[in-house]
């Protein structure tokens, strides 16, 4: 699922361009549940420096698959264009919840992902590619592998200890 992890935030959207003349600022998705910005008054607003300011949303609408928010204090395109470039995000606590089997792809990156007791390395990132999501797999070398996100293949994914057991087909980790 979408949705980008950052220490204890998860970020719901990035600015991309200013909107208008009053200060609204067009940003990319990055949640699969859009519905979330029905209840939120506030963002924090995330620098690309990586500073944290809180923000108060005054409203929104969607415009084709984007959204355009609209913050306090922002009220001309200028003091807007500070904003391109800032993630959007809430605090880790209000992520939207998914079923038991269900995962954000920030949940999985950084698991040690094992076949047995053996480490074969940890999550990098998950690959989307309109199929099955992809486990891309860096082990101690550096070496990628990449593992398909399949009931098949992964046996379990243990999110408080971050380890991904794996039962993967012969030949699958030798590519």
């Amino acid at each position: 699922m979408a949705e980008t992890g950052s220490d204890d935030l998860v970020v719901i959207a990035r600015a991309l361009r200013t909107h208008g003349l009053k200060g609204e600022i067009v940003a990319e998705l990055l949640t699969d549940f859009p519905e979330r910005f029905e209840d939120l008054d506030e963002l924090i607003l995330v620098s690309p420096a990586g500073e944290r300011t809180l923000g108060q949303l005054e409203d929104y609408w969607f415009q084709k698959d984007r959204v355009v928010l609209k913050l306090a204090g922002y009220d001309d395109v200028d003091r807007a264009k500070e904003l391109v470039g800032y993630d959007f995000a809430v605090p880790e606590a209000e992520r939207m919840p998914l079923d038991e089997d269900e995962f954000y792809d920030w949940e999985l990156e950084g698991c040690a992902v094992h076949v047995g007791d053996k480490n074969i390395g940890k999550v990098r990132s998950v690959m989307r590619t309109g199929g099955a999501a992809i486990l891309v797999l860096v082990d101690e070398r550096g070496a990628e592998q990449l593992v398909p996100l399949a009931a098949e293949i992964v046996v379990k994914i243990d999110r408080p200890a971050k380890l991904i057991l794996i039962d993967p087909p012969e030949g699958l980790l030798d590519l």
